[in-house]
């Protein structure tokens, strides 16, 4: 018996939503990737402000 490679999520019932992976999971409570991102936005914004100050002096 041959096996496929994607595993199908077999809660769906029609024959295409069958073939489809399952759904993505959702993130962790605890820390969102929006919290990263705002992260890493203020550190380019610091690094690009400092750059630029550092070449007007």
């Amino acid at each position: 018996m041959r096996r496929r490679l994607i595993l199908t999520n077999e809660a769906a019932r029609h024959p295409f939503r069958r073939s489809l992976p399952p759904p993505a999971r959702l993130p962790e409570p605890g820390r969102s990737r929006d919290d990263q991102d705002i992260r890493l936005f203020v550190l380019s914004f610091t690094a690009f402000f400092i750059c630029i100050y550092t070449f007007l002096i």
